[in-house]
């Protein structure tokens, strides 16, 4: 790989020849957000590579011995893991060719391997595109081609999705796999050495490249840099989690959703450990954190739910923190967690386009209901169409800004995020008197379930694909088990039988075409959808129409 050379412009610098796509690709300096950084904490120095303080800080104070990943099949000290890290960024540069801003996928489920490689591309100034290991082909081709990625390390268990999106993504040269085998990264780490000095890059260097569906159903790809990966652990995790060298994290959020960072970084940024799970399903969870005596627990109200319903077969005595997020937590959730473990569960609201958590509020704070108020170092407000700040009891656009905040990888998407300096991540908020702040819709075709974000027109384009629709529209749906769940309305082409079965077949056709989470687990049969009167898709009037299905359950269910 050759590396471009460098015109040093504020606020990037750097003094080695480097790759600059990503800087050459970062919006108008205009349509950035207003940064803020009040907090002593937040005060870093402008060179930094945040491995340093992650990883090699506790190297150098003596801490090496110290637990830091515990996986099903392995663990790792933090000397073990800053050895492994070590020789894969010595095989990034020395055999590899990377060069300061190249972009790497990373392709695998949570494991020990998959955050050693991580760590190795930040350390190494390569910037960390992260992909979901249930994508299909075509899913894994769109970052490739967006971010113009030469290289991806990849899981050889997950070789036949990655090989795929070769047909569709010219310009990756090179795959390189683990998991065994003469050509396999740990072969070519066999050679290398153990000791590798971090590359110096600047603080607010690009190190990340968060892809998340947007409501078009096309990925935005949420840019990042060094700073801001201490940024989140040095206001939320401070301030809310409060979380010690002694803490041990356990999660459910795949390591490609920013959420999952607080898994790793979190309890890096502090000494503590991390339990790392391939398979985190509820049931998963909750046997993991009784066998691992987890301390600090992240996963959606889903998962919470879930886990009270077979609550006597767990252990869960070990946990001390829990923390709700991906999904609004309704106040039924948190009464039943609460009676069950005598845990207050700690709701909060974040995204990937601000890399992690920014309205929660501390234990002794929480106003059950509520998300919270703006995380230490963060401000909010609930503002009207026109940006203007309403008065308290007041249904608006949610709008926040702090230390991190929305930079799309060259997307005309930037101006409808950020507005006059703050971030609008497209929810609809009330704030109190007291400032708390109350969810009360997403504001656009976002549908989250379960924790994921799933964008109804990518589900749509799916659906599409199949001969037998003639049109469709998705919305989310209400569910008494999950929240919401993706509700599929489907006019098929005449003469198709528009069955049970012929539903079963296509849940299973858009499991094959998009990551299986993301399939419709409701398919309702119309003969037409509503529409506006130049032909578009009324989904707010789909939305209607899935409330009301819902609500005879909802009645059901509570009596």
């Amino acid at each position: 790989m050759e590396c471009e050379g460098l015109t040093v412009d504020e606020p990037f610098e750097t003094q080695t020849p480097v790759d600059t796509f990503a800087r050459d690709n970062l919006p108008p300096r205009e349509t950035w957000p207003e940064l803020i950084f009040a907090l002593p904490d937040l005060r870093t120095p402008r060179r930094l590579n945040c491995v340093t303080p992650f990883l090699d800080r506790w190297i150098a104070e003596g801490r090496g011995h110290a637990l830091c990943l515990i996986g099903e099949h392995e663990s790792l000290t933090y000397r073990q893991l800053f050895e492994r890290v070590n020789r894969i960024a010595n095989v990034l540069v020395n055999r590899l060719g990377l060069c300061p801003g190249n972009r790497v996928l990373l392709r695998s489920g949570n494991t020990p391997m998959m955050v050693a490689t991580y760590l190795a591309v930040l350390k190494a100034g390569g910037i960390v595109v992260a992909t979901m290991p249930l994508l299909r082909a075509r899913e894994i081709a769109y970052p490739l081609n967006k971010a113009q990625i030469r290289l991806a390390l990849c899981d050889r268990r997950l070789a036949a999705e990655m090989e795929g999106a070769r047909a569709h993504a010219p310009g990756l040269d090179r795959v390189i796999y683990w998991g065994g085998g003469p050509d396999s990264l740990e072969a070519l780490m066999e050679a290398e050495s153990p000791a590798f000095t971090a590359a110096d890059t600047a603080a607010d260097d690009v190190c990340l490249i968060a892809f998340t569906s947007g409501t078009t159903g096309e990925p935005k790809g949420a840019m990042h840099v060094h700073r801001d990966m201490l940024a989140i652990c040095d206001t939320y995790a401070r301030h809310v989690v409060r979380a010690g060298p002694d803490d041990r994290f356990i999660g459910s959020a795949p390591f490609a959703f920013t959420f999952g960072l607080a898994i790793i970084l979190f309890p890096m940024r502090v000494g503590g450990s991390a339990v790392v799970l391939e398979k985190a399903g509820p049931d998963d969870l909750a046997q993991a954190i009784g066998r691992e005596r987890a301390t600090i627990c992240f996963t959606a109200p889903t998962a919470y739910r879930a886990m009270l319903a077979k609550f006597a077969s767990y252990d869960l005595s070990s946990l001390r923190r829990c923390i709700s997020a991906g999904e609004a937590l309704n106040r039924a959730t948190f009464e039943a967690w609460k009676a069950a473990t005598g845990l207050t569960l700690l709701d909060g609201i974040g995204g990937t386009e601000m890399l992690h958590i920014y309205i929660a509020s501390p234990e002794e704070e929480v106003r059950p209901g509520a998300t919270g108020r703006p995380v230490t170092g963060y401000e909010a407000r609930v503002v009207d169409a026109q940006g203007r700040e309403v008065p308290p009891g007041t249904v608006g656009r949610l709008a926040v800004r702090g230390p991190t905040g929305c930079r799309y990888l060259a997307d005309p998407r930037q101006g409808a995020y950020v507005v006059d300096g703050w971030n609008y991540p497209g929810d609809s908020y009330l704030m109190d008197e007291d400032g708390y702040f109350w969810y009360q819709a997403r504001s656009d075709d976002m549908i989250v379930a379960s924790g994921y974000n799933i964008a109804g027109p990518e589900v749509e384009a799916a659906l599409l694909r199949h001969p037998a629709i003639l049109e469709c529209g998705v919305v989310g749906a209400p569910d008494p088990e999950r929240g919401t769940i993706v509700k599929a309305y489907v006019v098929t082409q005449p003469g198709v039988t528009a069955d049970a079965a012929f539903a079963k077949a296509l849940q299973d056709f858009v499991k094959a075409e998009i990551a299986p989470y993301k399939y419709p687990r409701a398919i309702e049969f119309v003969a037409a959808l509503p529409k506006t009167a130049s032909g578009k898709i009324q989904r707010f009037a789909l939305r209607r129409r899935a409330a009301e299905a819902a609500m005879p359950v909802r009645l059901a269910a509570s009596a």
